[in-house]
């Protein structure tokens, strides 16, 4: 297994982070070089190619524009011969599109497989957060992974202890965890 950065930087400012300071704004490289390294890649012995970004979703900004899009690069990547399996390391829940979640059931080499960053279950604290969705939308992507991919495995992210957190908020998003399909 190999890693692919695809994208870097960020252009969300939530409250607890820093990577937009850190890593500057978000920015990619284009489908044609990253395509042609995952050819080299394939030349190896490596046969899962994990892709990464510190905000993967945000795939094809260029010099602040959107010039191409992330399911055009996740099409292409899966035309190349030689690697068996592609995984997408992380993507926010309001960048996870429809056409993503249907390529990924129907592709040829990308593994049921979505880590989708989700933070706290109460719109209150995702408020707070800065985040750029709400519970509804989080539960409406599980939703449409599960309806295509009953067998997908889901990965999720979850801060706890967050500033302004109630024990109720908390147990929420513990609730909502352990019966979220």
């Amino acid at each position: 297994r190999t890693f692919l950065k695809v994208q870097d930087g960020c252009n969300y400012s939530c409250s607890f982070c820093t990577i937009p300071l850190a890593r500057g704004a978000s920015r990619s490289d284009s489908i044609s070089n990253i395509v042609n390294t995952a050819k080299e890649i394939a030349s190896t012995e490596v046969r899962e190619v994990v892709l990464t970004g510190v905000n993967t979703g945000d795939f094809g900004i260029q010099q602040g524009k959107r010039e191409e899009r992330f399911v055009d690069l996740v099409k292409a990547l899966d035309e190349i011969e030689g690697i068996d399996r592609f995984r997408i390391s992380s993507i926010e829940p309001n960048l996870l599109s429809d056409d993503i979640i249907e390529f990924v059931a129907n592709s040829k080499r990308f593994v049921p497989h979505f880590h989708i960053p989700l933070q706290s279950v109460s719109n209150n604290i995702l408020k707070l957060m800065r985040r750029r969705y709400q519970r509804e939308l989080y539960v409406s992507r599980v939703e449409k992974i599960k309806s295509v991919m009953p067998h997908c495995c889901i990965g999720v992210d979850v801060i706890v202890g967050f500033p302004g957190e109630t024990h109720e908020d908390f147990l929420e998003t513990y609730t909502f965890l352990n019966e979220l399909n």
